[in-house]
């Protein structure tokens, strides 16, 4: 049998921290967090890079892109 823990158990879990632990535990996802994006940031960059050296993306001025979009 397997266990599920659902978010709102997660929630009252919480509650029962001290408010020093509860801010611990936000400064440690928010941590969590920026290195998410950051990861997910630099995974980006990897595969935009790999499509240019491909050939399949272009160079464009920002005035260009803005045109493109907009239109």
């Amino acid at each position: 049998m397997q266990n599920t823990i659902t978010y709102n158990d997660i929630l009252e879990d919480v509650d029962k921290l001290s408010l020093e632990e509860q801010e611990s535990l936000i400064d440690v996802i928010q941590h969590r967090l920026i290195e998410r994006r950051r990861d997910e940031l630099a995974k980006e960059i990897q595969a935009v890079r790999q499509e240019y050296r491909d050939g399949k993306a272009t160079v464009v001025s920002a005035d260009e892109l803005a045109r493109e979009i907009l239109s």
